[in-house]
């Protein structure tokens, strides 16, 4: 039963993930939900063992359907499995705890910003191009990447966000480009883990089919009815976000 539950929240998080991001706000609660005496560790390491399978197949399904600058994204990618790295080796040394009060109010500008701006992210209108986007790019993986390592959530979210903001993306063509940044920051991680011996690959195998076979829902439907559809998805789960982070940092 405990597996079942795990994989059905893992196929939900792939499909919500693969679209715009935010996938661990499904599964990461539900994972402390059946196992509440596991070490946390353990279980950010499984969820990172089975998301980071659906990260990867979005990448391949965005990939063969939406242009993606690999000038700029492939360096960025690096940058953030360095950053990543970086973050959570940090995060043995220093808490984030001061982070935890932070990000509902830094979601909540995120989600003001997107909705005021109501033009933001429906034409795909690269503002750069050549070393200046490749230069952007990576800075955004460093930042982002760096975040994901050491605290997490709604990586997925900010990658998007910035793609739109800084570098005149559609929403659509943010996400894609995120799944790549974000699949290299969720390999940087699960390494950190496994290494450690946070991962119960028991587990994390079966979610990870789980997750694929969502993400592969969740891409088609992104693909299916385009930046209009992926802009209401990211408001949506900007909004959970906000939702959930403000709980865990005020009222629990």
């Amino acid at each position: 039963m405990e597996l079942f539950l795990a994989s059905l929240a893992s196929l939900l998080a792939g499909c919500v993930d693969a679209i715009v991001g935010g996938g661990g706000l499904i599964l990461v609660p539900a994972l402390f939900a059946i196992f509440p005496t596991t070490h946390p560790a353990t279980l950010f390491g499984t969820n990172k063992g089975a998301s980071v399978w659906g990260t990867g197949m979005a990448t391949a399904q965005y990939s063969r359907r939406v242009r993606m600058p690999w000038h700029a994204l492939a360096p960025a990618a690096l940058t953030g499995f360095a950053a990543a790295l970086g973050g959570a080796w940090l995060v043995t040394v220093v808490s984030p705890e001061f982070l935890r009060k932070a990000l509902p109010a830094v979601l909540l500008l995120v989600l003001l910003y997107t909705l005021a701006r109501k033009d933001l992210g429906r034409h795909h209108a690269p503002c750069h191009s050549g070393a200046r986007e490749t230069t952007i790019a990576c800075g955004i993986g460093a930042v982002i990447g760096f975040y994901d390592g050491f605290f997490g959530p709604g990586t997925g979210s900010f990658f998007v966000f910035l793609f739109v903001r800084l570098l005149g993306y559609d929403f659509l063509h943010a996400s894609a480009s995120a799944k790549l940044l974000n699949t290299a920051t969720n390999v940087a991680a699960l390494l950190l883990f496994t290494l450690k011996g946070h991962v119960w690959w028991h587990f994390a195998l079966t979610m990870a089919l789980a997750n694929v076979a969502g993400s592969l829902a969740g891409t088609h439907l992104a693909l299916k009815h385009g930046t209009g559809f992926v802009r209401g998805a990211f408001i949506a789960v900007v909004s959970a976000l906000i939702l959930k982070t403000g709980y865990d940092a005020f009222l629990r």
